[in-house]
């Protein structure tokens, strides 16, 4: 199955392409700057260069899963928080239907559920992702969405939980191991699954089935 990676560039798409690679998928990496992918070599890597406020569809030929895992980053405002994780999330999950993708994984984000819910100054990302979760739900491709919470720079422990806390301050999951996640949900396939994700005890198959 050859797999589509919006943001591959990113932390955690990234990894997630490495990660993919080493399982032998065929990878399509999709960058707004291939020179941040020119330490990977693998014949099963295809890399595309393109922007994603611009028109993307290209990148979705021959492609049968989607893993989204592009973002505007914490440091940009809120209107690249519209283009690039509301619209280019639509866009791509647009073109997907159109490409007959059989999945599309979807890495969003804890309080997405329920913006109003968190008082934060990232509210504005949290309401695009959560409209985009809501689109992709309401499409016709089957999908996983996946809500990691708040992210460190640690490597994979291999143990997961999908039950938040009640301390907000251990709603926290290691970048590695949301990659691990997106690489293993890419071979395992779910039917339309919404969940979040934090650092735990458990493997993530055991996790999943909390």
């Amino acid at each position: 199955m050859k797999t589509l990676i919006i943001g591959a560039s990113g932390q955690i798409g990234k990894m997630t392409t490495k990660k993919m690679l080493e399982r032998g998928h065929d990878v399509v990496a999709l960058v707004r700057d291939k020179d941040k992918l020119a330490d990977i070599g693998s014949a099963q890597l295809t890399i595309i260069e393109q922007d994603l406020e611009n028109d993307f569809s290209a990148a979705f030929d021959n492609i049968e899963q989607v893993i989204f895992s592009a973002g505007s980053g914490g440091e940009t405002g809120a209107d690249k928080t519209l283009l690039i994780d509301l619209w280019a999330a639509i866009k791509a999950i647009d073109y997907a239907v159109k490409a007959n993708v059989k999945h599309f994984i979807m890495v969003s984000s804890i309080g997405a559920d329920d913006p109003d819910n968190i008082e934060s100054e990232i509210k504005p990302y949290l309401v695009a992702k959560h409209m985009a979760d809501q689109y992709l739900q309401r499409s016709i491709v089957n999908y996983t969405i996946v809500r990691p919470g708040t992210l460190l720079n640690e490597p994979a422990t291999g143990g997961f939980s999908t039950s938040r806390t009640a301390n907000r301050e251990d709603a926290v999951i290691n970048r590695e191991n949301v990659a691990d996640a997106l690489a293993y949900l890419a071979t395992l396939h779910p039917q339309n699954l919404t969940f979040e994700l934090f650092n735990g005890e458990q493997p993530l198959k055991q996790a999943l089935c909390q």
